[in-house]
């Protein structure tokens, strides 16, 4: 049996708890205004129930340059230790609009170097390819 050297503590205790990662085959792009923040052909989509889909885009498609780092993290059982970054050119409203999951649990390990965005706080366009 394989060994897992990061596991989720979440699946451990819960091992009927379902979440997808599937490749987006599509565009998605990620607006403040008319300023882009990040745009990828290599978008991954994060299902789990009952939170709404969620595009994770890889670090190389995001325009860093646009966003500053906060002291805001969070935590899932399931995917690892998350950290923050605010969107500059949305203002207040851009507050800890991306986050990533630098050191994901090993079942996660496909959103590593991997950003995803609040809709609520940005523009978020996927365009099936």
């Amino acid at each position: 049996m394989d060994q897992i050297a990061n596991p989720a503590p979440g699946f451990q205790r819960n091992p009927d708890k379902v979440i997808t990662i599937e490749p987006y085959a599509g565009i998605v792009t990620v607006r403040a205004g008319d300023t882009v923040i990040a745009s990828s052909a290599n978008a991954k989509v994060l299902t789990e129930a009952p939170y709404p889909a969620a595009f994770y885009i890889p670090f190389t498609d995001i325009d860093f340059g646009r966003l500053g780092s906060t002291d805001h993290s969070t935590h899932c059982p399931y995917k690892g230790d998350a950290s923050y970054w605010s969107v500059l050119p949305a203002g207040e409203a851009g507050q800890n609009a991306m986050w990533a999951y630098k050191q994901p649990f090993d079942e996660m390990a496909e959103i590593r170097d991997h950003g995803a965005f609040y809709a609520s706080k940005v523009t978020i366009e996927a365009t099936p390819g």
